[in-house]
């Protein structure tokens, strides 16, 4: 009897998930100390699960989200059938701290905009790994990755809580800023920074943040070949309507945590000392041609931990996860399914 209540148990909680399946959750963790000793008061937490979690809890896979992007941008890569296919794992994507779901800038009854506290990437992590143990009650899980921002949390993930995961996949992520990140995302940073005090001056400087965008997303050689000269300011105006619609302090707030990142502080800064630390098994995804996220470090980090690597290879640049979807789902896929 006992067993079969069980049974009951979980096949309820099942159909549960499977009804509920992509709504938007928000967690509450309370009071959140981040690593540079400040608090966020009442920190919340969003997050969406697609699939079911299996009687043995084995297949729960984590997909942190990309920068300025929020769980809902994932709708096209989670679900029977896609990149992370919901109709054998469990997936769970959590909104990043500052994303404007989880807690933010824009959204602190008690520290709004600029009084919102800094936090890291590794807050962003710790934060998603309370939700997972308090709010989900999961002690381990299958994988972790994200694109991205998502990729550069997937890292981290492998250096503060290397055991929680079996398996890490980040996907044009970075484990630490090469020179060339820190001056593209820096410029941005300067430019925010410097417009703050200057009525509408916020606006005007996120249209020139999305020219630099712009220039990074992908190379170009794929803009000058996909949009006509003449089809140019239509092309820019399209990139300054989306960015428009961030708030700057949002920004900013991620903006920084990627500029501090640097998953080897802790590791006397030793690439060696982070691959033998590293428990996980590892598949990195990279950008032969990114623009925005230097490819280096996270090849360099993959040999010295001799984890599996594919490289995009196209003029998609950062983008080029969406330019060669199949390759990618093909090789995820493998991945995940050798057991």
């Amino acid at each position: 009897m006992k067993r079969l209540l069980c049974a009951l148990g979980f096949f309820l909680f099942a159909l549960a998930a499977l009804a509920d399946e992509g709504a938007l959750h928000v967690a509450s963790l309370g009071d959140f100390k981040l690593d540079n000793g400040d608090t966020i008061h009442d920190c919340r937490i969003g997050y969406r699960t697609y699939g079911a979690l299996a009687a043995d809890r084995s297949n729960a896979v984590v997909l942190t989200s990309w920068f300025a992007g929020n769980s809902a941008g994932y709708a096209s890569w989670v679900g029977a059938g896609k990149l992370f296919d919901s109709s054998k794992y469990f997936v769970i994507v959590i909104d990043a701290l500052g994303d404007g779901v989880s807690s933010s800038p824009s959204n602190s009854a008690t520290q709004p905009g600029a009084q919102f506290p800094q936090f890291t990437i590794r807050d962003m992590v710790r934060s998603q790994h309370e939700l997972l143990t308090r709010e989900l009650k999961l002690d381990h899980v299958y994988a972790v990755s994200g694109l991205s921002m998502g990729g550069m949390q997937a890292f981290q993930w492998l250096f503060t809580y290397p055991e929680f995961m079996d398996r890490a996949i980040p996907i044009v992520g970075t484990p630490k800023q090469t020179s060339y990140d820190l001056v593209l995302w820096g410029s941005e940073l300067d430019l925010l920074q410097s417009a703050m005090n200057d009525p509408g001056g916020a606006a005007r400087a996120m249209s020139t943040v999305a020219d630099i965008q712009t220039m990074g997303l992908e190379t170009p050689e794929y803009i000058a070949t996909h949009v006509k000269p003449e089809d140019a300011p239509a092309f820019i105006r399209d990139r300054r309507a989306s960015l428009s619609k961030l708030d700057p302090f949002n920004y900013m707030s991620q903006l920084r945590a990627m500029i501090s990142l640097d998953v080897y502080r802790d590791l006397g800064e030793s690439a060696e000392a982070a691959a033998r630390a590293i428990k996980a098994k590892v598949f990195v995804v990279v950008s032969l041609q990114d623009h925005m996220v230097n490819p280096a470090p996270a090849r360099e980090l993959a040999r010295l931990a001799k984890a599996e690597i594919v490289t995009l290879s196209g003029d998609c640049g950062h983008l080029a996860t969406g330019c060669e979807k199949e390759l990618l789902q093909r090789e995820v896929w493998r991945f995940l399914g050798e057991r």
